[in-house]
């Protein structure tokens, strides 16, 4: 579980560090975050 967890975080992380380096304002990049966060969460569920 602690391995799933971490793959959602890295996830969101991933997500809005890629969008804020792409010149995105804070706001739109935590909201793409959230969009990686939620497909990560998918493919977690399914696979488990």
């Amino acid at each position: 579980m602690g391995r799933q967890l971490l793959l959602l975080l890295i996830a969101f992380a991933l997500g809005a560090a890629v969008a804020g380096v792409l010149g995105a304002g804070l706001g739109v990049a935590f909201g793409v975050g959230q969009l990686c966060f939620a497909a990560t969460l998918v493919y977690v569920l399914l696979r488990g």
